[in-house]
């Protein structure tokens, strides 16, 4: 998995939204809220690790994971932790670039991660493990587009980029349009459509991710049933002292 976009709608608000690319038979509940070590999180479950590869904490930050750093890689039989696991420790973290820069990566398979982080003004983050480096930046807040290396080719990454570069000229950046986006670009292209289907693999769920000041609309579409699941995160309203 998957494809992820992400966008600005305001210096403080933003839209996240991620296609899961995964085998049909591989479960994920719909989102819920979670205590994880003291920390009200929301997000869907993978069944089989019992992590996530996307969600909310009231740490205000958002986390996104993408399978694959910058090429395609050959899997281990095992490894030491799942990369689902790895979004949870960063949600509940109190520090997200302190957490980053102590972090042990070593034998975890390789993934990018996208973070919008507002413990003091909106932040972007993008984290690459590639198996043996980590690469983390700050970005800019402007759209953008990801797509899993081990599933894209960079010609299919060069044309989801495209659909994605021509829609936010010729669309208003709404949560409503950019789900139409998730939804429909490439659709006459099975293979690398945003939702795509190769029979072993294909996208399973839609999750959106709206930030509007202290509260997160969370809406998750399973591709297969159609059936729509919607979460409302509140965060603590800040208090001048």
């Amino acid at each position: 998995m998957c494809t992820v976009t992400i966008i600005p709608t305001s210096n403080s608000n933003f839209v996240l939204t991620s296609n899961r690319d995964e085998a049909p038979n591989r479960t994920s509940l719909t989102p819920e809220f979670y205590n994880v070590e003291g920390v009200k999180t929301l997000f869907p479950k993978d069944e089989q690790s019992g992590g996530t590869w996307v969600g909310v904490s009231q740490k205000h930050r958002v986390v996104c994971v993408l399978n694959g750093a910058f090429k395609p890689h050959l899997r281990n039989p095992q490894y030491r932790k799942s990369r689902g696991l790895v979004a949870k420790d960063l949600m509940i973290a109190d520090d997200i670039e302190s957490t980053i820069e102590s972090y042990d990566f070593t034998d975890i398979e390789p993934f990018t991660i996208v973070i919008a982080d507002w413990n003091t003004d909106l932040a972007f983050f993008e984290l690459i493990w590639d198996g043996n480096q980590k690469h983390f930046t700050n970005l800019p807040l402007a759209p953008k587009i990801w797509s899993s290396s081990t599933l894209y080719n960079d010609v299919m990454k060069a044309e989801r980029h495209m659909w994605f570069d021509n829609f936010i000229k010729t669309h208003a950046l709404t949560a409503d349009n950019l789900l139409e986006f998730h939804n429909e670009a490439g659709k006459n292209k099975p293979n690398y459509g945003v939702v795509m289907d190769r029979g072993f693999v294909k996208t399973t769920s839609i999750t959106q991710i709206e930030k509007q000041g202290s509260t997160l609309h969370m809406a998750y579409e399973n591709i297969h049933d159609k059936t729509v699941a919607n979460q409302i995160f509140n965060l603590p309203q800040t208090v001048n002292e």
